[in-house]
């Protein structure tokens, strides 16, 4: 900070990781889902909920932003600004995807859902995405 080195590391250690997912998709104009889960017979792209642990997004673009939707099982939304080069962790729990989403007019009334979906969508031109995804 200010040419000072502050000193401070933070460590995630998940035990039994079995499933680790890494791809880089070009997000376009339009919305594209990037991630999905379900909790039962997930397919190719589509994560098992209880089993996800961390999950990260990075633009890699050097000029345009990219907007995260997150969407969840009782149809709630919100919606993330991925500026250039910067990344952002989506919050999991314990139990995967589940139960740990809330999008409501009032932030004080919190009813946490399931995340079902991340979508994507470019702003001003497309732009390239790493998804990181580690489960158990």
């Amino acid at each position: 900070l200010n040419g000072q080195d502050k000193g401070s590391t933070n460590v995630l250690t998940i035990a039994s990781v079995v499933e680790v997912s890494q791809r880089i998709v070009e997000v376009p104009l339009s919305e594209i889902t990037i991630l999905a889960f379900q909790a039962t017979n997930p397919g190719a792209g589509t994560f098992d909920e209880a089993d996800v642990r961390y999950i990260r997004l990075t633009n890699k673009d050097d000029t345009n932003f990219i907007q995260i939707i997150i969407a969840s099982e009782n149809s709630n939304e919100s919606a993330h600004k991925l500026e250039k080069g910067h990344s952002m962790l989506i919050a999991v729990s314990d139990e995967g995807v589940v139960n740990v989403h809330d999008a409501d007019s009032s932030a004080l009334t919190v009813s946490f859902d399931d995340i079902t979906s991340i979508t994507a969508l470019a702003d001003t031109a497309a732009c390239d995405i790493e998804i990181f995804v580690a489960g158990v």
